[in-house]
């Protein structure tokens, strides 16, 4: 049997899932039987196990699997790299395309991008939204503009990222919940009572939010894991859970019938990245809109980004979120063109 492309992107999938194949079925589109069969012909087609199993559920990867996990993002990112290659080749100037996380995609970018075409009307804007947490992978981005992408305070970010601000988890539940009523900022103890409604990164192996848990001795569950912080809020309102979200996914609206409560301030902060495409000098709105979501660039910043130079920026110096209009993000109509 021959070895695909879309086997091993499926054996990606289900390890960037936290092995579950429901999880990776739902990131892929595909149905949960389709992932398992395009498994099982990978490793019929290896000849090897890949995943280490209890009964039907993977927990883990073999000694083996771990060298076809590493393969094989090498072979998709250089696939990507290629298909990338070619959408450059044929992609008309007047697109500006730009990846991020839903987080910044729904509740960051919507006035900065609404002056960007305003102040650069030839544009033609293509918006590529990415899962809560999920890593960067320039070869997958790279005929975009400029890649958004968030870590833990103390997770390592891509070289040559620009951090851009600092924000923080929150709790939201209803307003009907028993922890509505709790007063002051949430401890992990008091998180970890209840099930939980986040995203699909805070149960994956390694995450800061599950390592957190877990030093402190405590279990978690989550009744929901979801890629969008929309999906995380309406399953709060079902009643399904507690829900964790980024700060800026809370809109004014959703305290309406929502009680927003701080979260365990020893939790790791998390810091916003954007990095552009080393593959050629950044085009003047890609550094209008970088400048607007960090204001600390100055013209030094900006002239080392224009030529292709890395910036030593230390993410504690930078400021924690605020909604446009009042800092740190800002109004594109202050930035001289």
């Amino acid at each position: 049997m021959a070895l695909s492309l879309a086997g091993l992107r499926c054996v990606v999938a289900v390890v960037d899932s936290g092995f579950r194949v429901s999880a990776a079925a739902e990131r892929l589109h595909l149905s949960q039987p389709a992932v398992s069969r395009q498994l099982a012909q990978v490793e019929e087609a290896l000849g090897l196990m890949i995943f280490q199993r209890r009964g039907r559920q993977f927990e883990g990867l073999t000694p083996e699997g771990e060298e076809v996990l590493g393969l094989a993002r090498r072979m998709l990112e250089d696939c990507a790299r290629l298909r990338a290659l070619a959408r450059a080749g044929e992609r008309p100037e007047s697109v500006f395309a730009i990846a991020a996380p839903q987080s910044c995609a729904l509740y960051v970018l919507p006035p900065l991008l609404r002056e960007l075409s305003e102040r650069f009307p030839e544009l033609d804007l293509r918006l590529r939204t990415t899962g809560e947490g999920d890593p960067p992978r320039p070869a997958e981005h790279a005929s975009c503009d400029l890649v958004l992408f968030s870590t833990a305070f103390d997770e390592p970010a891509e070289a040559g990222a620009v951090p851009l601000f600092r924000w923080r988890r929150v709790v939201v539940v209803e307003r009907s919940h028993p922890l509505a009523a709790h007063q002051g900022v949430v401890g992990v103890g008091d998180l970890v009572r209840w099930p939980l409604v986040t995203y699909e990164a805070a149960g994956q192996p390694g995450a800061s939010f599950l390592q957190h848990v877990r030093e402190g001795g405590q279990a978690v569950r989550f009744a929901v894991l979801a890629a969008d912080p929309h999906t995380v809020k309406a399953h709060v309102r079902a009643g399904l859970g507690v829900g964790v979200v980024a700060e800026m996914a809370v809109e004014p609206a959703d305290r309406e019938d929502l009680v927003v409560l701080e979260l365990d301030p020893r939790l790791p902060e998390c810091i916003a990245w954007a990095m552009l495409p080393p593959s050629h000098p950044p085009r003047a709105p890609a550094l209008a809109l970088l400048r607007a979501l960090a204001p600390w660039l100055g013209e030094v910043e900006l002239d080392r980004l224009q030529r292709g130079e890395a910036l030593a920026a230390d993410p504690r110096g930078v400021p924690r979120f605020v909604r446009a209009g009042s800092g740190p993000l800002r109004s594109l109509r202050a930035i001289r063109r």
